[in-house]
């Protein structure tokens, strides 16, 4: 890609009787594993802001960072360059996770969750993706709206999938009319999102937040913020998520995007596409046409076919994937079992109601429905899907144990790496961030480049201190 994403994850915890603490103790403990026992980064000596104390998180020896977010453990994957390196990362998270409770001796007892939804209180928690972009580029409405168009059909790959609906009365918008109750829809966060852009997080979630935090060089770069995501577990659906936001980001920084898919509504379509629950919502756009979401998403597709075919391996992948998958929902969702969440979970859970003769109100399913999202492979419903060949080799490939101590080597998170693990030894007053690292505020290294790696800085930066390679 010819830029940096990452992924900030939150993760649910759910704890049987037998456990020797409550769900609210083991995020922290998690936490104090990793990085007290385990060594997998190193614990901030200071305060991020009035919300992250000192000892509240810290940075990996992957180069990116693990912490306490309103009672949730939420990781953060480092910049990534390349597709596979961005879905190999994000896995490290679920894998540093479930290493932890192995561990403790707890696997049995306490689960990390990697969804967006607690059934029982009716909250969410995000999947936030990070892409950098050209600072130059200016958002036009109608650049935005095509922008937001794409967002709102791809949960058609994206979607997790959840059993019922979030109560409307719950946030700022009417029932939608002419429909019943939601049995199964295609997306968790849809019913959540209830703007189209907006600068916060909390209680006003929109599609894009706006708030403009590039944490690189603020001159050349911005940060596209991305709240509408859910957390995914299928590597294939995350690669998805990922190459094909990125190839459309590309095109919109070229100035090549379709112009006339623009919606009416993202918001309302967000959710009306998600509550069809079979892929195939129609819905309504700005100069009053309807069209259905499949249509558009291949819409795009032939767009990008168009101006980016032959660009690189990579670029070539994301398309033919993308057909694929659009292919498949149309005609024969059954080959993406194991690839697109919501088509794997809606089938397994059909499955099993047809053959206890449930209805989709059975409390029964929304507990299959939160372990499908189990990470740990002995137990997570999402593990137990036979996937086709060409899927199945992909998902074990994207699962690097290396990525959880290792670095990227083609980005800033590999100095970043480095210096953690020269902090893990010596007793120094360090401060990292994502764009700089100190020592005790001098020397000082910034990092506003995300793309140089900065390794031979970091030993420069540490010379005078003591040698980074004794």
């Amino acid at each position: 890609m010819n830029r940096v994403v990452g992924i900030e994850t939150e993760y649910g915890c759910l704890v049987s009787g037998e456990a020797p603490h409550g769900p609210d103790a083991w995020p922290a403990r998690v936490k104090n594993y990793l990085f007290k026992k385990a060594r997998a980064g190193v614990i901030d000596l200071h305060y991020r802001d009035y919300e992250e104390p000192p000892g509240n998180g810290g940075f990996l020896l992957n180069g990116g960072r693990l912490y306490i977010d309103m009672g949730h453990l939420e990781y953060s994957s480092p910049e990534c360059r390349m597709v596979e390196d961005s879905v190999a990362y994000d896995l490290a998270g679920d894998q540093l996770l479930q290493s932890a409770l192995e561990a403790l001796g707890v696997s049995e007892e306490v689960a990390f969750i990697k969804n967006n939804v607690d059934h029982h209180t009716g909250a969410t928690f995000g999947c936030h993706e990070n892409y950098l972009m050209k600072r130059e580029l200016q958002f036009s409405p109608r650049l935005l709206g095509t922008l937001l168009s794409f967002l709102a059909t791809r949960q058609l790959f994206t979607g997790a999938g959840r059993v019922g609906q979030a109560s409307p009365l719950a946030f700022d918008f009417e029932p939608m009319p002419n429909t019943g109750p939601v049995s199964f829809q295609l997306s968790q966060r849809a019913d959540h999102i209830v703007n189209d852009i907006y600068q916060w997080v909390q209680f006003n979630r929109a599609i894009i937040n706006a708030r403009d935090e590039p944490l690189a060089d603020y001159r050349k770069y911005r940060r596209l913020h991305l709240l509408v995501g859910d957390s995914n577990m299928s590597p294939f659906a995350t690669a998805l998520k990922i190459g094909t936001t990125a190839l459309v980001l590309t095109m919109l920084e070229e100035g090549s995007l379709p112009d006339d898919v623009i919606l009416l509504d993202a918001v309302l379509a967000t959710r009306q596409i998600s509550h069809e629950g079979t892929g195939h919502a129609v819905v309504q756009l700005e100069d009053g046409r309807t069209r259905s979401a499949l249509d558009i998403q291949r819409e795009f597709l032939a767009h990008a076919r168009r101006t980016q075919s032959g660009r690189d391996t990579e670029t070539d992948w994301i398309m033919d994937t993308w057909e694929f998958t659009l292919d498949a929902l149309a005609n024969k969702p059954e080959l993406l079992l194991g690839g697109v969440d919501w088509v794997s979970k809606k089938w397994l859970l059909e499955t099993f109601r047809e053959s206890e003769g449930l209805t989709w109100q059975d409390p029964w399913l929304q507990s299959l429905d939160l372990e499908y999202h189990n990470i740990n492979p002995a137990k997570g419903l999402f593990f137990a899907l036979t996937a086709a060949k060409g899927i199945g080799e992909f998902n074990q490939r994207m699962r690097r144990p290396a990525a959880t101590n290792h670095p990227p080597t083609d980005t800033r998170a590999c100095g970043r790496g480095l210096a953690v693990s020269i902090f893990q030894d010596r007793k120094l007053p360090y401060v990292i961030n994502w764009d700089s690292i100190s020592l005790d505020n001098t020397p000082y290294l910034p990092m506003p480049d995300p793309f140089e790696t900065y390794a031979g800085h970091v030993h420069t930066l540490l010379e005078d201190q003591f040698d980074p390679l004794g």
